[in-house]
């Protein structure tokens, strides 16, 4: 019996280094496929480029900042232009820095020159998207991300693109508003 447990152990051993072993051997079998039928070939892939960036023409686009008097804030641009393509996705930094001693709430509020230059404007991520609490004294840099439409008419070749940051009354942080009624 002892011996039928040490040939059955020895079976079964054999057969688990066999399985370890055709695992490994399987990538460079799997790689070899691939390359001969060229599936899944990551070396020949091509790169992927966006077709959607008009690099025929360059726009400067100018970055303006402003907060109401009500506002004790300080709101810049990291940058006061930036020169960009039509279709090109583009990130820009906002620096904003509650000079109070106590939390305050804004909301900023875009706004586009020309005005046509509104309509060819897709933002993706935007801090014009929610309000912003900041506490005292706190400094913070907010990111926007957009593409201009490359359908923007061809003689518009500056955009001005800024923002006003206005006070926000009545929020408290952790309130939530209950259907019709006010938030306590």
């Amino acid at each position: 019996m002892i011996t039928d447990n040490r040939r059955t152990f020895s079976k079964l051993l054999v057969i688990a280094v066999a399985m370890f072993g055709f695992g490994f051997a399987l990538v460079p079998f799997y790689k070899k496929i691939c390359e001969v039928t060229g599936i899944n070939d990551l070396q020949k892939a091509d790169v992927v480029e966006n077709t959607q960036v008009d690099t025929s023409r360059t726009l400067v686009l100018e970055l303006d900042a402003n907060t109401r008097n009500e506002l004790p804030w300080k709101f810049r641009a990291m940058e006061s232009s930036v020169r960009v393509h039509p279709g090109q996705l583009v990130q820009v930094m906002f620096e904003v820095r509650n000079d109070s001693d106590a939390a305050v709430t804004g909301q900023a509020i875009p706004s586009y020159g020309p005005q046509v230059a509104g309509q060819y404007f897709r933002k993706l991520d935007c801090f014009c998207f929610s309000t912003q609490e900041l506490k005292a004294r706190e400094v913070r840099r907010m990111p926007v991300v957009f593409v201009i439409h490359p359908d923007l008419p061809k003689d518009v070749n500056t955009v001005t693109l800024s923002y006003t940051f206005f006070r926000v009354e009545g929020t408290r942080t952790g309130a939530v508003p209950t259907a019709g009624r006010p938030p306590v």
